[in-house]
């Protein structure tokens, strides 16, 4: 059995990149860059307007001023400004030669026919400057970072309409045991509905790559060394819950072997999703979690998201908050490094969820995090800080 750690470091070790590929930037969302983009432009590409107003000379103010024309946002001024004269001017509009500052229309007063005059004791420049934000040249997102929406904003302001991004891998989904029934169906005794599946299934469209549900396994050797091989040649990462733990059915390393996959750690200490196995045959890796869904939830958060991010080229490094316990908590054993639901109270404490064990996965429901408690480490006293995952 080996650590939490050393089993993350062998997980990521085998990352391997599935590629690249030019999409349309309206289709980038939740992509991972593979190239670098920089400005193709400044930003803002002219002197402009940050406000209405009026464009004049800051050293006339005083003065009453004449209206020279309007310039709305996307006309060029036709006209500089000169002693004693303004512009009215939209946002956004380019600043006329000459004018250094843009007094707002709520500090002027018509004086006349095209004739205005500052009413106010004193004003900001309210100009935004050439390429104050970005110039031509400049980075503005890197390579393994993901795209959100706002940067899609920033892909399309500088042009790069086909960003160059990581493909997804695709995740091969089985699960195992003669128990389960799809979720459509009602399960007769001793059965349960397939919940695993689906719930890999979203997480790993969560992670923003491609599931590929593959169904149910019987417990027979030969059905799941076919499934295996095929789920294998289908796609870049398999997962398969159930049939990994000591049981007389859980054969699953051992017909892993035979699809020539190298087991790479079967026991991690950590509680719950102890009996997970990880192996890899070339490019492709595959994944043994435990039947009990709580367990292959958080095993997916802690093994499979990593290593999904690792292929499409980003760090993946989950927000880890600092909380105060909002109550005592003990546990009997602290062999393993175990992780609990827990829920943040109205004064933003952290409190157990009631969790009867990893099949219970009603409690993930009610949680709105997952509690680390590090191996060797018995109790957390009320008001001491927990290590909290935000689920």
């Amino acid at each position: 059995m080996i650590t939490y750690e050393k089993a993350l470091d062998i997980v990521l070790s085998t990352a391997k990149a599935c590629g690249t590929e030019r999409v349309p930037f309206g289709d980038a969302l939740n992509r991972v860059l593979a190239e670098d983009v920089y400005s193709d432009v400044d930003m803002p590409p002219f002197d402009k307007a940050a406000m209405d107003g009026y464009a004049c000379r800051r050293e006339d103010l005083k003065m009453e001023l004449e209206m020279l024309e309007v310039i709305a946002a996307g006309q060029v001024p036709s006209m500089g400004i000169g002693p004693g004269q303004c512009t009215r001017i939209m946002t956004g509009a380019m600043i006329p030669q000459g004018a250094d500052v843009v007094i707002m229309v709520e500090q002027t007063a018509e004086t006349g026919p095209g004739r205005i005059r500052f009413t106010g004791e004193k004003t900001a420049v309210n100009i935004a400057r050439k390429a104050e934000d970005v110039k031509t040249g400049d980075l503005v997102w890197q390579k393994g970072m993901p795209v959100l929406p706002q940067h899609i904003a920033i892909l399309a302001a500088t042009g790069c309409v086909n960003p160059l991004v990581a493909k997804k891998p695709g995740v091969g989904i089985l699960s195992t045991g003669d128990e389960l029934v799809e979720p459509e169906n009602q399960p007769g005794p001793g059965q349960i509905r397939n919940s695993n599946g689906f719930q890999l299934v979203a997480q790993v469209q969560a992670a923003h790559c491609t599931p590929n549900y593959m169904g149910i396994v019987p417990d027979d050797e030969d059905a799941t060394e076919l499934a295996i091989a095929r789920a294998l040649a289908e796609n870049d990462v398999v997962i398969l819950t159930g049939g990994v733990s000591m049981g007389e059915f859980d054969f699953v390393p051992r017909i892993m072997q035979k699809n020539g996959v190298e087991i790479l750690f079967q026991k991690v200490a950590v509680k719950p999703g102890r009996p997970t196995v990880f192996g890899r045959a070339g490019d492709k890796v595959i994944f043994g979690l435990p039947g009990n869904p709580v367990s292959s939830f958080i095993n997916f958060e802690t093994f499979v998201k990593p290593l999904l991010y690792a292929k499409m080229g980003r760090d993946h490094r989950p927000i880890i908050l600092k909380m105060p316990m909002g109550v005592d908590f003990r546990r009997k054993k602290a062999d393993r490094l175990e992780f609990v639901p827990v829920r943040f109270n109205q004064s933003m404490e952290v409190e157990p969820v009631s969790y009867h064990g990893s099949a219970h996965i009603h409690a993930m429901c009610l949680a709105d995090g997952i509690m680390s408690i590090r191996q060797g480490v018995y109790e957390l006293k009320k008001g001491s800080l927990a290590d909290v995952r935000p689920v």
